[in-house]
């Protein structure tokens, strides 16, 4: 297992497998992807291998993402042969279910365990308004991944101030109908104006107040930065406060593997990245590979750091 200079093991590879979307949500952090970092797009035999190498490192939990993973031809070949790896213990994408109604039965089959579908708005106009897609399709695959047997389902919902906010308990609502997670989210200044992140941002704070209150029993999630899932009489609400949260960054254990094959110690960072797909592409050997895992590793720093005495 490699653990960084502050002591925190890395568990978890973020695999971005393309910058392509079907919509166009203007909050999109991309996973810290600048297009400046260029346009090339790993393999799936290149995704394959460097997930494998990571696994050897002794890291359990990988999640596909983009960009939106379901635009990849090849994304049931790549899921397939992910999750043959022996010593990866969970394989699940974040997708904005636009497509899932193709997809997931296909994605179940060959081993995908879990999804995380974006939806930031109930209301038809609002959704397509924000990223210019059919709310439609996007409801009609939660359907498709509850049906297909993934579990847990879980809906990503980014609050943003004066468009969606209002919308919490409509979200719990549907999320309780349809037996699935529902995850609050906070807007991240990666990937967009400051002048849009200051309009829009929207603290989660009063709601994880409500929440408390209402809550049957709290969940701590440790191996998840401490972030806390409020269970409620029928519905589990998970909160994600990342944002000037020194607990949150004190225990990430995250690594993520650009589109582009680059290794990402930090999504808020975007300079400290260690290029693994040149090498590979290269030649290099599985054990040189692994340097660069390190490397990255190495680079790897609490964010947001707790305020000196």
């Amino acid at each position: 297992m490699l653990y960084d200079n502050c002591g925190r093991p890395t568990l978890n590879l973020r695999v971005s497998l393309t910058q392509r979307c079907n919509l166009k949500c203007p909050y999109c952090h991309r996973e810290g992807q600048t297009p400046s970092s260029g346009a090339r797009e790993m393999t799936a035999d290149e995704v394959v291998r460097l997930v494998r190498i990571a696994v050897s490192l002794g890291i359990t939990r990988v999640k596909l993402t983009g960009g939106e993973p379901l635009l990849r031809e090849d994304i049931v070949d790549i899921v397939g042969r992910l999750a043959k790896i022996d010593g990866l213990r969970d394989l699940s994408m974040t997708t904005n279910g636009t497509r899932l109604t193709s997809f997931a039965e296909s994605l179940y089959e060959v081993g995908l365990k879990r999804v995380n579908i974006n939806i930031a708005s109930l209301n038809a106009k609002t959704y397509h308004k924000l990223n210019g897609g059919n709310l439609k399709d996007a409801l009609e695959g939660v359907n498709a991944a509850v049906k297909a047997g993934f579990y847990p389902v879980k809906l990503n919902y980014l609050l943003l101030h004066g468009v969606n906010e209002h919308e919490v308990y409509d979200m719990m609502a549907f999320a309780e109908k349809s037996g699935i997670i529902l995850q609050l989210l906070e807007l991240e200044p990666v990937n967009t104006a400051d002048s849009y992140f200051k309009r829009y941002y929207y603290p989660l704070n009063g709601i994880e107040e409500e929440l408390k209150k209402k809550a049957v029993s709290i969940k701590v999630r440790s191996e998840m930065q401490n972030r806390r899932v409020y269970s409620l009489p029928n519905l589990k609400v998970e909160v994600v406060r990342p944002l000037e949260n020194s607990e949150f960054c004190a225990r990430c254990t995250r690594l993520r593997l650009t589109s582009n094959g680059f290794l990402k110690p930090c999504l808020m960072v975007l300079d400290n990245l260690v290029d693994v797909l040149t090498p590979l592409r290269n030649g290099a050997s599985d054990d040189e590979l692994k340097k660069y895992f390190e490397e990255a590793v190495k680079r790897r720093k609490p964010y947001f750091q707790p305020p000196k005495d």
